[in-house]
C-alpha cells in the first residue's frame, strides 16, 4: 500500500529547521551559516581551550539544530571565545565560526540568560564600559577595576600577587595611576554617545527587543 504525505505536512527540511534554529538565524550574527555544521569537530580541535568547553562548536550547532534553547542561551560555551579565529582558517566549509560564538553571547546577554559571574562576559563588560564613556581605553581604570572584579578583599590579594608585573608596567611606563583620575578619551565625546544610543535603538528595533 503507498504511502501519501498530507499537503500541511512540513517537508523534512522544514522540520529541521526547528523554531530556536530560524531564531538564531534571525537574530545571531552569521547565525544562518549554523545549518551548514557537518560535525566533523575541527573547530573544537584547533582551540586552543578546546578541552575547557562544556559545548565545543560544533556540539553547540548541533544543540540549536535540536531546538536547545535553554541549554544554549544560558551556556558558558560561547563566552569561551578567545577570536583566535584558527576555528574559521581551518573548517573545511569556512563557518564564521568565530562570529556566531560571539553572536550567541551577546544575544544570550541581551535576553538577560547569560551566566551572570561568567569572567568573560564581566570583562567584556567592564571594557566595554571604559571604552563606550569616552572613546579610548584607559588602560589604568581598566587594570584596577578587573583586579577588584570580586570585591576588595580578592582585589587586594590579586594587586599583592601580580606586584612584580605592576611595577614592571609602571617603570617602562605602560601603567599611569595617574591616568586613572583622568577621563581623557577623544574630542566630541557627546557626538559618540548620541552614535551609540543611535545605535542601540536600531538594533532594538531590528531585534525585537524594544
Amino acid at each position: 500500500m503507498n504511502q501519501t504525505t498530507s499537503v500541511s505536512d512540513p517537508s523534512p527540511v522544514e522540520k529541521y529547521r526547528n523554531n530556536f534554529l530560524k531564531e538564531v538565524e534571525a537574530n545571531v550574527e552569521e547565525g544562518d551559516w549554523v545549518k551548514m555544521c557537518m560535525q566533523c569537530g575541527v573547530c573544537s580541535g584547533s582551540c586552543p581551550l578546546g578541552s575547557a568547553w562544556a559545548h565545543p562548536p560544533q556540539e553547540l550547532f548541533m544543540m540549536i539544530r535540536a531546538g536547545q534553547r535553554e541549554e544554549v542561551l544560558r551556556s558558558e560555551s560561547m563566552w569561551m571565545c578567545t577570536s583566535c579565529y584558527s576555528c574559521v582558517v581551518r573548517c573545511p566549509r569556512e563557518l564564521p565560526i568565530m562570529h556566531i560564538m560571539h553572536g550567541l553571547a551577546n544575544y544570550a546577554n541581551r535576553l538577560g540568560l547569560a551566566p551572570k559571574m561568567n569572567p568573560t562576559k564581566r570583562f567584556a563588560k567592564l571594557f566595554w564600559d571604559n571604552i563606550a564613556a569616552t572613546g579610548r581605553v584607559n588602560e589604568s581604570r581598566l587594570s584596577i577595576k578587573l583586579y577588584f572584579m570580586n570585591g576588595l578583599v580578592s582585589g587586594i590579594k590579586t594587586a599583592f600577587a601580580m606586584r612584580k608585573v605592576g611595577l614592571g608596567m609602571l617603570k617602562t611606563h605602560r601603567l599611569n595611576l595617574i591616568g586613572f583620575f583622568r577621563a581623557g578619551g577623544i574630542k566630541e565625546k557627546n557626538q559618540l554617545q548620541q552614535m551609540l544610543n543611535k545605535a542601540y535603538e536600531i538594533e532594538d528595533k531590528r531585534k525585537g527587543l524594544s
